[in-house]
């Protein structure tokens, strides 16, 4: 089994400070290993995607440690291993990219694009994808015939946003909540040396998607 797998699912069976402080140098030397998958990741994408030339691995890493605070989950540590890159770093709210390695299905993927837009960022959105609509309709038609990504992420609207018309023809764009694809891989996919560089291409087509987005949140 993979070693970061290994590690995982043990953790997942003893999720507790004690286990983890016994197996700290384990996770410690997983951890500096994803950094440097994640340093080949930034590496590979910086080929197309230049405004990232200048994030690490372990800046783009997100921590282990859950926040436990307003969770009925007490259990204290992350079962997987992520990382998410934008222009301005892992937080900036901005299209980029998020990859996941964990022990449930759901927790290994590649997304691309913006989880969560705030309600101004979602008017700026809807807007932009409204008044241009051709080039938004290019950019998905592009992703769509790579077969690479499923259909849009997360929960959508169930009817048309409160000021636009109901029949409007661009109704299933101004439904979404978020604006992002994702691409399921196992944890296979991370046993493979080269998945770095694997993640990058996948990643590649959803570019004009994160130039789209984060053109029409900062554009003056």
């Amino acid at each position: 089994m993979n070693p970061l797998f290994d590690f995982l699912n043990r953790l997942a069976a003893n999720n507790d400070r004690p286990w983890f402080q016994a197996h700290k140098a384990e996770f410690d030397g997983l951890r500096d290993r994803w950094f440097a998958d994640i340093d080949r990741l930034i590496a590979a994408c910086s080929a197309w995607e230049p405004q990232y030339t200048y994030l690490s691995g372990k800046d783009s890493t997100f921590r282990i440690y859950r926040d436990t605070r307003f969770s009925p989950d007490k259990t204290p540590y992350k079962t997987f291993f992520s990382a998410a890159l934008t222009p301005r770093g892992k937080s900036a709210p901005m299209a980029g990219f998020y990859i996941s390695a964990g022990v449930n299905p759901d927790q290994c993927g590649i997304f691309g694009g913006m989880w969560c837009p705030d309600r101004d960022q979602l008017r700026k959105m809807r807007h932009a994808i409204v008044d241009n609509i051709e080039e938004f309709s290019a950019i998905v038609e592009g992703i769509d015939a790579t077969g690479l990504y499923g259909d849009w992420c997360g929960d959508k609207l169930k009817t048309i946003p409160k000021g636009w018309e109901r029949d409007h023809p661009q109704a299933p764009y101004l439904r979404l909540l978020h604006y992002g694809r994702e691409h399921a891989v196992t944890p296979d996919f991370f046993a493979d040396p080269a998945w770095p560089e694997r993640a990058a291409e996948i990643m590649r087509p959803l570019k004009p998607l994160n130039d789209f987005i984060n053109y029409s949140l900062f554009e003056e």
